[in-house]
Parts: C-alpha cells; structure tokens; sequence
C-alpha cells in the first residue's frame, strides 16, 4: 500500500490503517462515533492526501472543461470552487470532482480509486483542445479541517481574514507561516476547510493544527467518520451511490448538470433520458426500527422489490440506521414507507428530504 506524507501520524495515533484505493488509510483511531461527533460539535482533522490533483492549462482551457465536465465552468472566477462530474458518451459518470479556478489554470481535484480512470479519459478528450494537463497527484498533500470550530482553529495559524472566504471559495495564503491553497470546502456538512499543500510541510501542518485545537476539541477523524458525516448529509460516495452505470440526473444531481450548456461529454444521451422520463432515482431513507442497512440490501414497498441500498449505517446524531439506495419510479417520493431486507427481515423505514442531520454549521 501505498503511504501518505501522514503516515507515520497515523501509526503514533494508534489509527487502525486499512487499504482504500491503494492507501494505508486510518478508518478510526479511538472511536468512530466520537471522532464523528466531535466534527458535529467542535472539529475533526481528516488526512484526504490520497485524492488526486490535476492542472489544467492552456489557450481553450475553459472550452475543454466546459466540455468535459456538465457544471458551469463559464461562470466560474478566480478563487472560485465548484462541484461537478464527468460523464461517459452513454451518460454514465466517470468520476465527480472538485474544479477549482486560479488567475490562469484550473485544478481538478478527483478521488483516488479514480486517479488513472480520470486522467486517461480527460487525455483523449483534450486531444481535440489546445490543452496541457499535469497530473500532480504527488506533488500536493491534503489535510481537510472540518467542524463548527475549524474557522476558530485555523485562524490562530493563518495570515488572512479567514471570514473573506465564502462558502466553496479559495485563497492563496500561509498557515503556520506556509505557503498553501486554503479552500473553504469539505465532505462533511460542516463549517470546514481544505488545505493543500507541499508534502515536506505535512508533519508541521498536522502538529501545528493539533496544538491550535487542542483546547478546542479537536480530534483526528479517520475514514469511518467521514462516511457517516457524508452519509448524513446525503453526499455520494464514488463507487457505491455514483458510478459508470448511474446518470447524474438518477443521481439527483441535476442541480450541477447544466443541460441548458451548447453542449458537454455524454449530454445527447441525458437529453433522451429527460425526455422519456426516469425510471429510477436516489433516495435517502431512515429506518424507523433498529437496523443498521448496509450495500446491497434490497428495497421493498410490500411484497415488490423496488430497489436496493447503495450505502448504509448507523447516524451518530440520529442514533438510528439510515442510507442511501436507487428506488424504481414512482416510489421514490419523500414520506414513502419502505422496506429495507436486512438478512431475511424486512425492516420499516422511510424515504426522508436530504440532508437527514439539519442546522449544521457549513453556512456559518
């Protein structure tokens, strides 16, 4: 496997390392549940150094995202973030992804199982543009700050006003009197921040954040926690709710699929869907009995199989099992009781309006 710059923290931690996509990655130190509340409450540091990073220059630049990816990239300014996703010619999505715009490039931001997935793809699509892409992958590290307190935390470290960077904004700047990216974005729901920055400085970074929060409640959060914070928010997870055989509008992704956009990778496919109607779509569900739903589980309205859970877990908020899952039309509506087979037993639940925890501080 291989090792972030953090590495070595996690093992003085005592974090319990598993692989994800290719990684020694921390699931947990301590306790999953009271690394997850402390992000809810006070502040969780996540080591996210396996996603990968992309530049992206050139003369059609802007022409070739516009095309690759199915959000605005028109719109976009400098110190600007956005979500989006790239889809195949069928519709299905490659990958969703963190755009974010400089004075002269763009960096991609693109999750880690996907690394080589995502850069051949963009490669042969920018064969028709007057493009560079440098896939940095290595040279960046990425701490991610997230929690009510983060703002408070980082701010004891950093050279800029961190109030001037509104929500899903970046700034150039230091923390702890470095040079990095400090990005105001997160997977969480939360009040949060992304740090990029050179691997040399990893070790400082985490030490310095650590010794800022300590009288904060700060906590270092492992992978567990950030599954079940994303999974209250309703968040897709690559690989599970989202992957080649899903279309961002089953996805309920419409919001950043920009069909009004001249055109973009795999839009004349999503044009037919709209028309002819979906068939399926994306839920979010809450079990109204003790059950924990998992991956693959199936979905019932009675005795009809209508769908089947893509992730699943106990919500350390709500103290009850919630998850995620594709439900068949027309059972998709919020308030519609459901069924989640957990081995064998069909567990009540019910189809909720996302995000299931409310009043979180990411809009703060």
């Amino acid at each position: 496997m291989k090792q972030t710059p953090f590495y070595e923290k996690h093992r003085a931690l005592g974090g319990k390392l598993v692989d994800f996509a290719g990684y020694a990655m921390p699931v947990q130190y301590q306790s999953m549940v009271a690394e997850h509340l402390a992000v809810r409450e006070a502040a969780g540091l996540f080591d996210v150094s396996h996603m990968g990073e992309f530049l992206v220059t050139g003369t059609q630049q802007v022409e070739f995202l516009d095309y690759a990816t199915i959000n605005d990239i028109r719109g976009m300014v400098p110190g600007q973030a956005q979500y989006s996703a790239m889809c195949l010619e069928n519709g299905g999505i490659v990958d969703d992804l963190l755009i974010y715009k400089f004075q002269d490039k763009f960096m991609l931001v693109v999750n880690a199982s996907n690394i080589e997935k995502d850069w051949n793809h963009l490669s042969k699509l920018a064969e028709a543009f007057e493009v560079t892409l440098e896939n940095q992958s290595d040279q960046f590290a990425l701490l991610a700050l997230q929690g009510p307190l983060s703002r408070d935390i980082l701010q004891k470290l950093s050279d800029l006003d961190l109030d001037e960077i509104p929500f899903y904004h970046f700034a150039e700047g230091n923390i702890a009197d470095q040079p990095m990216v400090i990005a105001r974005t997160g997977y969480t729901g939360e009040l949060g921040f992304e740090l990029y920055h050179d691997p040399a400085l990893s070790s400082m970074l985490w030490e310095a954040l650590m010794e800022a929060g300590g009288d904060l409640g700060l906590k270092p959060a492992g992978l567990g926690a950030r599954d079940s914070l994303r999974l209250e928010m309703k968040y897709c997870l690559y690989g599970n709710d989202i992957d080649e055989s899903t279309t961002p509008l089953e996805a309920r992704l419409g919001w950043i699929t920009k069909m009004d956009k001249p055109d973009f990778h795999g839009k004349a496919v999503l044009e037919a869907q709209q028309m002819a109607g979906l068939k399926r779509a994306l839920i979010a569900f809450e079990l109204t009995e003790r059950g924990i739903p998992r991956h693959g589980y199936t979905i019932y309205v009675g005795d009809e199989m209508v769908g089947q859970v893509t992730s699943g877990g106990h919500s350390p908020v709500l103290e009850k099992g919630i998850g995620m899952g594709y439900v068949n039309y027309p059972y998709q509506k919020t308030g519609t009781e459901i069924q989640i087979d957990i081995r064998g037993r069909k567990i009540p639940a019910k189809i909720v309006k996302p995000p299931l925890v409310k009043n979180t501080s990411i809009a703060s």
